[in-house]
């Protein structure tokens, strides 16, 4: 198989083996108007199987939804054929319009023009609250 390097993009290397498809939806990918590679299974000496995801353009990466769906995940970007930046992620410590509450009685539910917020309460067990009524994220 043979994938071309970006010249100007973002690639996100070293997630796990199975969750490149899920940030591939939730980062809504198929609406960009440029190539995006999905390499799944990839072999990786680190982890087994990797996911990789290279994008042909620059734009504006939610780099809290790719640390929440996969911490271990680095982002490069990529200028002129050059890595420019190299971030390494880890969990986020709140999540802005990434989860939405459950909770009913939430004011979240009722008030449309609320941000949705969830706060890191244990990282260990990755449990996500809102921060309006504590109520648990279900991820």
């Amino acid at each position: 198989m043979n994938i071309d390097s970006i010249q100007n993009g973002i690639v996100i290397d070293h997630i796990s083996a199975g969750n490149g498809m899920k940030l591939y939806e939730l980062l809504d990918l198929n609406s960009l108007d440029c190539s995006v590679a999905l390499l799944r299974n990839v072999s990786s000496s680190k982890l087994g199987r990797k996911d990789i995801i290279k994008i042909d353009k620059e734009f504006d990466l939610n780099l809290d939804l790719v640390g929440f769906v996969d911490p271990q995940a680095t982002v490069v970007m990529i200028k002129n054929g050059e890595i420019v930046e190299k971030k390494k992620l880890d969990l986020p410590k709140t999540l802005i319009n990434v989860l939405r509450c459950k909770n009913p009685r939430c004011i979240t539910t009722t008030e449309q023009e609320i941000v949705h917020e969830f706060r890191l309460t244990d990282r260990e067990n990755r449990i996500y609250r809102c921060a309006y009524c504590e109520t648990k994220a279900n991820l």
